[in-house]
């Protein structure tokens, strides 16, 4: 969303035009912190796609009740879980209370994730960052719901945003 390329193709995820102006506005204010939890996780850019499998949802692999594999069949639950480890550790570290992730990611996914069979089949669920973000307190937004983050954002810290 912020132009880099650390998506699992290797392109970067464009934003719309009111989503730009929202995320410009944050950066001029200095209210980001970038992270891509895959890629922090020790994922390269670009690798293969990988899904939620077993439960279908990023609790789930907290809860050991389910695995991130990718489309070759490699487990790469590690380092989803480790990426995911190391945004909670970047949010807190600066005291963030929101987060705007990738929708439909397996880290970052907020109301939605791929059901694991690789067909582009969706399932109602979160990524695994998201969830852990969640479990601690973060409010977890996607791309689509910028504008609900930038009122929430807004709420909490209105002279921050001026």
């Amino acid at each position: 969303m912020l132009g880099q390329p650390v998506r699992y193709h290797g392109r970067a995820a464009a934003c719309e035009t009111d989503a730009a102006a929202i995320l410009d506005r944050w950066r001029d204010a200095g209210l980001i912190a970038a992270v891509c939890p895959e890629v922090a996780g020790g994922l390269p850019t670009p690798r293969p796609p990988a899904e939620i499998t077993g439960a279908n949802s990023g609790q789930r692999v907290w809860q050991q009740m389910a695995r991130v594999v990718d489309d070759t069949g490699a487990d790469v639950t590690a380092a989803f879980v480790d990426g995911a480890q190391r945004a909670l550790a970047l949010a807190q570290r600066y005291g963030i209370r929101i987060a705007v992730l990738k929708e439909g990611s397996p880290s970052c996914g907020s109301t939605f994730v791929y059901d694991g069979s690789f067909t582009g089949a969706k399932i109602a669920g979160d990524g695994v960052a998201a969830a852990l973000l969640r479990e601690h307190g973060i409010e977890v937004f996607s791309e689509h719901t910028l504008a609900e983050a930038d009122a929430r954002l807004r709420a909490l810290d209105p002279s921050g945003l001026e």
